[in-house]
């Protein structure tokens, strides 16, 4: 399974460590996905998504089926 948000597509970035010396290697910076179940009033039934903290923070604020209509829209929701 990928590292990329379902709902806002956020995917792994590419970074450097910078030392002391100021010598730099590659990095990686992983967002902050996490699984979770999410009831669906409207059906009645229970969705399972891999979303980032920000996107668990959206569907709080506006349900999970207006955000996945609003992902959908915008050509970025992945379902899995």
């Amino acid at each position: 399974m990928s590292r990329v948000c379902q709902l806002t597509g956020k995917k792994v970035m590419v970074g450097n460590n910078v030392s002391h010396s100021n010598r730099k290697t590659k990095r990686r910076f992983y967002p902050n996905l996490q699984k979770k179940r999410f009831f669906v009033e409207e059906d009645g039934t229970w969705v399972t998504l891999r979303v980032s903290a920000s996107a668990i923070r959206t569907i709080n604020r506006i349900g999970v089926k207006a955000a996945i209509a609003q992902s959908k829209d915008k050509g970025i929701f992945i379902e899995a």
